[in-house]
């Protein structure tokens, strides 16, 4: 895993567990494993239920939760830093963010702030309807950091002002539908994880 990377036939497969992956040129740096709060849905479901969006899909917390000892950059992770339960599209006025921790600032439904942190931003644009006006300011990962600190990881930021921020490392999902614990840190990734003999979690995206 080295480039962004979208399995059409994963995200609409129907799934019950959830694995977000933070690795290092493929090598498993950390992971959470949850379960969602609906079973037997695709990925692609959850992510077009874009109006109102705002739900919070998964339930009871982290099944599994792992961190390498080297890992760098923890404390400010949108992520890995961040308690509570996985959302989805959490959409307040012409902002939205892909995945966000329900552990973490949420900005309400009608508050402008441009607070929330998370994985597949964007800002100023209209979210119900995944467009964007212009290009001033998306990013793929946040930092847990505000304005006029740089929140950003990367240079996937848009053409505004903000300035490129560190890299944490890559952002893979995966989901299962049996699988409930995801391999530790230092596992080397690919497109399928195999935990036992019958249970698979399969690579949905890369970031």
């Amino acid at each position: 895993l080295n480039k962004d990377y979208h399995n059409r036939f994963v995200w609409r497969h129907p799934v019950n567990y959830i694995a977000i992956v933070r690795h290092q040129a493929g090598e498993v740096e950390a992971v959470k494993v949850f379960r969602f709060k609906e079973g037997a849905r695709s990925l692609l479901s959850r992510f077009l239920a874009m109006d109102p969006g705002r739900e919070v899909v998964t339930e009871g917390g982290p099944l599994q939760e792992s961190v390498s000892n080297n890992a760098q950059n923890m404390v400010s992770d949108p992520i890995f830093s961040v308690s509570g339960d996985l959302a989805f599209n959490w959409v307040y006025t012409n902002n939205g963010h892909r995945v966000v921790m329900t552990g973490g600032y949420l900005s309400p439904a009608d508050v402008n702030d441009d607070k929330t942190r998370g994985l597949g931003n964007n800002y100023y644009g209209n979210p119900l309807i995944n467009e964007r006006f212009g290009d001033a300011s998306r990013s793929e990962i946040s930092i847990l950091a505000y304005p006029p600190d740089n929140h950003f990881q990367g240079s996937d930021h848009g053409n505004g002002p903000d300035k490129d921020g560190p890299v944490y490392g890559n952002y893979a999902i995966y989901v299962s539908e049996e699988a409930t614990s995801f391999p530790e840190p230092g596992y080397k990734l690919g497109l399928e994880v195999e935990v036992q003999s019958t249970l698979k979690f399969l690579g949905g995206a890369d970031l």
